[in-house]
């Protein structure tokens, strides 16, 4: 009986592994294909990308999407540094625009261009003004996902009271200092309300020469050869930084430190009456404000034709070290992704544009816009935006090192550092970090 019931086991099993046989890596057949994606989506956005991410795994039954949140871009982008090409890298990484430089540089990321290819993919239904940022020579990078451009935020309320019109926000520098200095409000030597502010952050400024149509480093913004020099300290960005200086002379600028929450915090307090935004905290600022929030472009020196802005936020990489078939896996997730019934979930919940435009017209998404006009607004800027080499974006190595440069040359306004020589000291440290890494 023993030797029967022995039989009968060494049977089961060796059906057992018929049906879970081995593939030439050592997988099994049968069981699901993992993706790791490594993300920052932290606070709010960490829920909906994890609803996403559950969405997709319940509908892909032979796949299995892990997100797995390694703090913000800088810290994750240092992480991946450190395992890229080996085992430990995950099969999706997400990194912030500025990144794209250092990410193709590597040598360790596959060009989603090759799937797009493999499966003769119509990328013609992507914005194309997110998707240029992201092209090189011709050849798409990574996947577009979480992506912003800067607003000029403004407190309704405050115009009224200070008898601007709410519906007609400041668009040239002219009507920004003459708005600021009306809704800026003494009691004796302390301020109560300043006119406007703006982060202590490259990001901005970059816009801000991108919007007159200025360029950050030569050869086209690095787009037609590697870039060598800094450009930024030309006339363009000098009218930014004598903005600046000149406000804060004024007494209508508040100095916002480096903190995003400090900055939403100071609006919310009725400290700021405008200030510049990322479109992507839009609806959260919204719920929040006690008053009624207006959204607008971003405004232009006078006299300068606007250009339009460069996408901000971040796309999703596909790492070289993965198999074929986490990559082909990878690549489904990601067409999933910019689907426009996903899409148009993303963009409500969160405030980033829809990659795929199709998403705008998806009930959700016209319901939202009736609840929240001002999501509408970024949509339109971006848009208009003409497609130059300046709002394409620049594309350099060292863009992390040269944005903290920019940040202690706008620092140093604070204190009287004339604006030119200013950004010519910016400008001189870029240079030099740019010609180490060539």
């Amino acid at each position: 009986m023993k030797n029967v019931l022995l039989g009968l086991l060494l049977a089961f099993v060796s059906i057992i592994a018929g049906c879970s046989s081995v593939d030439s890596k050592g997988e099994t057949a049968n069981r699901k294909t993992e993706v790791v994606f490594w993300h920052s989506m932290s606070g709010d956005l960490q829920p909906v990308l994890e609803e996403i991410v559950n969405d997709f795994n319940q509908t892909h039954s032979d796949i299995e999407v892990k997100p797995v949140f390694q703090g913000t871009y800088e810290e994750a982008l240092t992480k991946w540094n450190a395992v890229a090409g080996t085992k430990e890298a995950p099969t999706i990484m997400q990194t912030f625009e500025v990144g794209t430089k250092h990410m193709i540089d590597s040598g360790q990321i596959v060009p989603v261009q090759t799937w797009i290819d493999k499966d003769q993919y119509d990328v013609s239904q992507w914005e194309k003004n997110i998707v240029r940022y992201y092209t090189v020579n011709g050849r798409i990078y990574s996947m577009p996902f979480n992506s912003s451009t800067p607003v000029l935020i403004y407190n309704k309320d405050a115009f009224r009271k200070a008898g601007l019109d709410p519906e007609k926000p400041p668009l040239t520098y002219s009507e920004l200092k003459e708005a600021a200095k009306k809704l800026t409000k003494k009691s004796g030597k302390e301020t109560k309300q300043y006119g406007f502010s703006m982060l202590n952050y490259g990001w901005f400024f970059e816009e801000m020469i991108a919007v007159q149509g200025g360029l950050y480093v030569n050869h086209d913004n690095g787009r037609s050869a590697d870039a060598t020099e800094a450009v930024f300290h030309g006339q363009e960005g000098r009218r930014v930084f004598e903005l600046i200086r000149d406000m804060y002379r004024d007494g209508t600028f508040y100095n916002a430190g480096q903190n995003w929450d400090d900055m939403r915090a100071a609006f919310q307090a009725g400290k700021i009456a405008m200030y510049l935004d990322s479109s992507a905290g839009l609806k959260s600022l919204i719920d929040n404000s006690p008053f009624s929030v207006g959204v607008s472009y971003l405004p232009v020196p006078d006299g300068i034709e606007r250009q339009g802005v460069v996408i901000g936020g971040a796309s999703l990489w596909m790492m070289k070290g993965s198999s074929e078939k986490e990559q082909k896996a990878a690549w489904e997730f990601m067409k999933y992704v910019t689907s426009p019934s996903v899409q148009a979930k993303w963009h409500v919940r969160t405030g980033y544009f829809a990659i795929n435009p199709a998403a705008y017209d998806e009930p959700l998404v016209k319901e939202e816009w009736k609840k929240y006009p001002q999501l509408k607004v970024a949509v339109d800027q971006l848009h208009e935006t003409k497609p130059t080499a300046a709002t394409q974006g620049a594309l350099i190595t060292v863009f992390p090192e040269s944005r903290q440069h920019v940040v202690k040359a706008m620092e140093q306004l604070y204190e009287g550092v004339d604006p030119q020589e200013a950004l010519d000291q910016a400008a001189k440290e870029t240079n030099r970090v740019l010609q180490k890494t060539n």
